[in-house]
């Protein structure tokens, strides 16, 4: 299986009164097509970090990003978000509220012909399991139903790699255990490359297939889940 996304000693910093403040250093990373990774670690240690970098939020200090073989991110170059293929998922589900279910969908699909448009729709509801939600409204939509469109969103215009930022973290316990399974069944059957940023253990082991341990800026190890 092809590897497609490596981050190679990468270093994101910032310049303040007091000098240079290091937010991540030598972290490197290799992702295999399929696979979906976790970083994990309390708030603060850099995680969410990494992913904006990824998305191309965050400048480089140092290192390399590159996906599919095409550099993304280093200290010299730096490609635009909209140019890298690189779909992502935030805590908000961002759902534009006077838009259908069928439209926030389609939103990243503008450039398809309307027939296109509406097989792929039509593609990523039934992935989602809300093939007859497409016209319903995100306020007429549970917090669960809304996360799977917001996920359909994402999906449809097929990224590469897709970025997932404590996206069950505004939902209940029962409901966050329960989508956190459907979630990861949906990636695998859609064979989506993916990036969980979490301070759940419990999401942690029961999306990912690894989980990397994050403390001030660094994966201090990894550990297998039984998934």
């Amino acid at each position: 299986m092809s590897s497609p996304l490596h981050l190679e000693s990468i270093q994101l910093a910032y310049d303040t009164p007091r000098g240079l403040h290091t937010v991540v250093d030598d972290f490197s990373l290799s992702l295999a097509a399929g696979d979906i990774a976790c970083l994990f670690g309390p708030s603060g240690c850099g995680k969410t970090t990494v992913l904006r970098a990824i998305a191309g939020f965050e400048p480089l200090r140092a290192g390399t990003i590159r996906l599919d073989e095409v550099v993304l991110s280093s200290a010299r170059s730096h490609l635009p978000p909209e140019q890298r293929r690189v779909g992502m998922m935030f805590q908000e589900y961002a759902l534009f509220p006077h838009l259908s279910a069928a439209k926030n969908v389609a939103f990243g699909l503008r450039r398809l012909d309307r027939a296109a448009q509406q097989a792929r729709v039509a593609e990523m509801l039934a992935l989602v399991g809300l093939a007859d939600a497409g016209e319903r409204y995100p306020h007429e939509l549970s917090g669960g139903q809304q996360q799977r469109i917001a996920l359909a969103r994402a999906l449809a215009p097929s990224p590469a790699l897709l970025l997932l930022d404590e996206p069950f973290s505004n939902l209940d316990g029962a409901t966050r255990e329960r989508l956190t399974a459907e979630v990861r069944g949906i990636l695998k059957q859609a064979g989506q490359t993916a990036i969980l940023v979490t301070h759940n253990e419990a999401e942690a082991h029961a999306m990912a297939d690894r989980i990397g341990v994050m403390h001030n800026g660094r994966i201090t190890h990894w550990l297998a889940t039984a998934t």
